[in-house]
């Protein structure tokens, strides 16, 4: 495994730790300025829409799991394709169960860090 590999699992390790632990500057240093996130029924947004998103979820205890099913790295480029498994529980104890695919591309910026550059997040809820 290569050192570009180990740092980009190693980011999705973070994400979702980050997630979990409702970090919301680590998920923002986690992406691009320019991040593109695309999810089912909802046009693409952007790194202030997802923080905004994040703020009104505070409160929601949030759970995953990620399986990193393959990463392919080309020079400062890289995707990975993932399968989630996540939970969000309201403070009323309600809860949502939720699964699917994810596609991340990612770039190594000049500080060498891997990015999240593009997202397209195919997580439902399940029936």
């Amino acid at each position: 495994m290569s050192d570009d590999e180990r740092a980009i699992r190693a980011l999705i390790v973070s994400w979702i730790a980050a997630s979990r632990a409702g970090d919301l500057a680590l998920l923002l240093d986690l992406m691009t300025d320019d991040v593109v996130f695309m999810t089912p029924n909802r046009a693409p947004f952007g790194k202030a829409e997802f923080a905004a998103d994040a703020r009104r979820m505070q409160g929601l205890a949030f759970d995953a799991d990620a399986e990193i099913l393959e990463i392919e790295i080309v020079g400062t480029r890289a995707f990975a394709r993932t399968r989630i498994e996540a939970s969000m529980t309201a403070p009323d104890g309600s809860a949502r169960r939720m699964s699917g695919y994810a596609l991340s591309v990612l770039r190594r910026a000049a500080d060498g860090r891997w990015r999240i550059a593009r997202d397209a997040n195919l997580v439902t809820a399940e029936a």
